[in-house]
């Protein structure tokens, strides 16, 4: 009994300390950078800068196959799967297109990059994309994602949006903030572009 209860006590030790690493490193890494143009109940609009991104179009339009291929697509790239074996550093968040057929999953770049001096991928289906300055509503959540909560918010955003009478188009994203280790502090986000 004495030695399940060490074990337990140095597993909910190693735990806690993954979780404050990854909490603390979430707070050096470079973020979308936005403003907040305005905070309602249940979302905010928010003004985002241009960015240039990684990009991969994916043929399923289910969360959990599109993330996985994804982020293995795009995470291959920046830990050096590129012509000059180059490390990138990640950022966040990854956003992902939600459509009706297929989805993009995005990184975006650290600002020391230009398309000019980026390592050329190896994957031919990665693309550099540039993102123009935009204006987004934003709706966040706790927890793991999936597509049945993501839809579920995405209709939320709909609503609060037409309850507001704010117009917006049919440009919905999600973002999703946290490393698959990270069980605690869960954030993601769907955002719509508006008219």
């Amino acid at each position: 009994m004495k030695i399940l209860a060490i074990i337990i006590g140095v597993l909910l030790i190693v735990f806690v300390g993954i979780q404050l690493y990854s909490l603390n490193s979430r707070n050096t890494i470079e973020k979308y950078s936005f403003q907040v143009v305005k905070k309602y109940d249940s979302f905010e609009v928010r003004k985002y800068k241009s960015g240039l991104f990684t990009a991969v179009d994916l043929s399923t339009n289910e969360y959990s196959n599109g993330s996985r291929k994804g982020f293995s697509i795009l995470a291959g790239y920046i830990f050096g799967g590129n012509d000059s074996n180059q490390k990138i550093a990640m950022t966040s968040p990854v956003r992902m297109s939600i459509e009706e057929e297929g989805m993009t999953m995005m990184f975006l770049i650290p600002k020391e990059f230009n398309k000019e001096n980026l390592p050329k991928p190896n994957q031919p289906d990665i693309e550099f994309r540039m993102e123009p300055e935009q204006t987004l509503a934003v709706i966040s959540f706790g927890g793991w994602a999936n597509s049945d909560k993501i839809e579920e918010y995405k209709n939320k955003l709909k609503e609060a949006l037409e309850k507001q009478g704010i117009e917006y188009t049919n440009n919905f994203s999600f973002f999703g903030y946290n490393p698959p280790y990270d069980i605690l502090f869960r954030k993601n986000e769907v955002v719509v572009q508006l008219k």
